[in-house]
């Protein structure tokens, strides 16, 4: 199995859903009422229920996931940008923008609403790309 090398680019939908926020409130032990109080929501700054920031990152963890080769999530940094709500479907993106020391590359990920034409996550990668079967 190939590599990923620069340039190479990937991209995973997830669709937020009341129950997909719920499961991962209970997966992770965040049960912030900002996230599964509807009423208490609305009366925040965000005017509604909102997913966690979380499940617009894994969905950049499974667009990695997806480049070519074995991918090892090493580091990111990111800026959690707009709320994301339920019934809305985030599609995250990544890009190969710098290959580093050695197996190591530097990745743009960023995550998107479509819909409503807006970005909700941006920042970099740090991952590990290894042939298959070369750890």
């Amino acid at each position: 199995m190939p590599v990923a090398t620069l340039g190479e680019a990937a991209s995973h939908e997830v669709e937020v859903t009341a129950e997909t926020i719920d499961a991962f409130a209970s997966l992770s032990g965040d049960e912030n009422p900002i996230h599964l109080d509807e009423s208490y929501a609305a009366e925040t700054m965000f005017g509604g229920r909102v997913a966690h920031g979380m499940i617009a990152a894994a969905a950049v963890s499974a667009a990695l996931a997806s480049l070519p080769g074995d991918i090892v999530y090493l580091q990111q940094d990111l800026t959690f940008e707009d709320p994301v709500r339920p019934d809305e479907t985030v599609r995250a993106a990544v890009e190969v923008i710098e290959e580093l020391d050695g197996d190591r590359l530097g990745v743009r990920t960023e995550a998107f609403v479509d819909a409503r034409d807006q970005r909700v996550l941006d920042g970099e990668a740090t991952v590990l790309s290894l042939a298959h079967g070369n750890q």
